[in-house]
């Protein structure tokens, strides 16, 4: 509690009004937002169908994909920017073809960003669907096999409204961290006002030259992360 109490001994609560609407907190907010909630779209998209996959589906080396899965848990996030810059730069795996095939360039821009994010946050999705998956009652798709469902209907019909709770929680988790995330954010994406600045970023370049900006773009990260454990906290004591 000592970091935390910190904080909130040393913010400008007089000035703060005035702080939290200066330009560029209110341009590192709105980009904030938008990547993070973005990167959770790019998550659930990709990270539905793969929870379900390893819940529900036997195939060979489904332990290693699962380990691969979760590795930017343990990853540190500079390392990850790293390995996208070599994958998606311009003379990357990925990059060098989307540059010369269609003038696409991914470092360095919002959309490097939102693949950051994503890169660094899909694991707690994956996890949280998978936990939920396992613990649905199959014998509802089951059922609804019987009746004629195909598995897609079964799928959105039965299991999507059993798990709801899961995905839910996975992708409340899943935004925080993206919206937290700074290592591969700034070395994917670098730190550009108005492009790829999000608020870790800002709080980073504000240390530098004030301190006080600083400390009030730290508190509003900390009440997004107190409003979010307070939000899933019925969840997680229902869990136990």
């Amino acid at each position: 509690m000592l970091p935390l109490a910190g904080l909130l001994v040393r913010a400008p609560w007089r000035t703060l009004p005035q702080r939290l609407t200066e330009p560029e907190v209110l341009a590192a907010l709105r980009l904030s937002l938008l990547t993070a909630s973005l990167a959770t779209g790019v998550c659930l998209l990709l990270g539905v169908p793969l929870a379900w996959l390893l819940a529900r589906s036997s195939f060979p080396g489904r332990r290693i994909v699962r380990a691969l899965v979760t590795v930017p848990l343990v990853l540190p996030p500079v390392v990850g920017g790293v390995a996208l810059l070599l994958v998606f730069g311009r003379r990357g795996l990925v990059g060098e073809w989307l540059d010369a095939a269609f003038g696409v360039t991914l470092p360095f821009t919002t959309t490097g960003v939102v693949l950051a994010e994503a890169f660094v946050a899909m694991p707690f999705l994956v996890i949280s669907v998978e936990g939920a998956l396992r613990g649905a009652d199959a014998r509802y798709e089951e059922a609804a096999a019987t009746l004629g469902a195909g598995r897609w209907t079964a799928f959105r019909r039965v299991t999507l409204p059993l798990i709801a709770p899961g995905v839910a929680a996975g992708a409340v988790l899943c935004w925080a961290r993206a919206l937290g995330e700074f290592g591969a954010t700034i070395t994917f994406a670098g730190n550009f006002p108005g492009r790829t600045q999000t608020m870790p970023l800002a709080v980073y370049l504000a240390l530098e030259r004030d301190v006080e900006a600083a400390i009030v773009l730290s508190l509003v990260l900390l009440a997004v992360s107190v409003a979010i454990l307070a939000g899933l906290r019925d969840r997680w004591l229902g869990a136990a």
